[in-house]
């Protein structure tokens, strides 16, 4: 159901202005590069601190009406004091658009994300979007996107990429995409850094800040997300920078793990 607003401009003001102080839309580079991991670390970050937090899905795909989600998969990691709310979800894992007209079921637009967001913005400190797949697929079929409703809310978008090779070209275009939207990026955060990184993404931490033009602010460990929620909790703030809650350095993670990129 869609949430409309009535009233003055100047109210539709203040609430851009809210939001974009307290909504943060999770989106990336791809599907399946950790956006959900990524979102409960946020999200148990800013729990650990005393923020309210509340976790939006527009849409989810390839999952039926009683199937965990990852809406769920959040609350599990960052823990039971998160909220989440789903718009729509679709059984076909499919882009959003499609997978909702292949089940007849409505397509959720950009404008109602960015009502449902600016609505739970007045009860909670922050609100997290998590998107489906990369920051363009199609909600709906006149091309509405997640870009498009991080544009509506003012809100700016955290890029979740993956490490290895072929992030650079991938993260670039986001980038680029964001831009040509005037939609803000807090910058790129690594969804799935390996245990044992080769050369490419070692040489990639250098490299993404470049591309995204905005700094690296953090790197998830690959298997986070099979973690006990307790064990994800103590360890989120690590993987995370300064400007998302955490205390994950990036010039220490370049010189720790970046470790011979750098060529002879």
């Amino acid at each position: 159901m869609t949430t409309t607003w009535h009233g003055s401009r100047a109210r539709c003001a203040r609430r851009r202005r809210r939001a974009d102080m307290t909504v943060i839309v999770v989106s990336g580079t791809g599907t399946e590069i950790g956006k959900t991991v990524t979102t409960a670390a946020v999200a148990a970050v800013a729990r650990a601190a005393g923020r309210s937090v509340a976790v939006l899905k527009p849409a989810q795909t390839g999952v039926g009406p009683d199937d965990p989600g990852d809406a769920r998969e959040v609350t599990r990691l960052a823990g039971e004091g998160i909220t989440t709310l789903e718009l729509a979800r679709y059984p076909e894992p499919l882009a959003p658009d499609v997978a909702a007209r292949r089940a007849g079921l409505a397509q959720v637009r950009p404008q109602q994300v960015a009502d449902a967001a600016a609505k739970l913005a007045t009860e909670y400190d922050l609100v997290l979007v998590e998107g489906a797949g990369g920051l363009l697929v199609r909600l709906d079929d006149e091309g509405g996107t997640l870009a498009d409703a991080a544009r509506l809310l003012g809100a700016p978008v955290l890029m979740v990429v993956t490490a290895g090779l072929g992030t650079l070209n991938a993260t670039a275009l986001t980038a680029e995409a964001l831009r040509a939207r005037g939609v803000r990026q807090l910058g790129p955060l690594i969804g799935s850094w390996p245990t044992a990184p080769d050369l490419a993404s070692r040489c990639n931490l250098a490299d993404l800040p470049k591309d995204a033009g905005t700094p690296l602010l953090g790197a998830v460990p690959a298997g986070a997300g099979s973690l006990e929620g307790p064990a994800f909790r103590a360890s989120a703030g690590s993987w995370l920078a300064p400007e998302l809650g955490g205390t994950w350095d990036a010039k220490a993670f370049g010189e720790r793990e970046g470790a011979g990129a750098r060529g002879r």
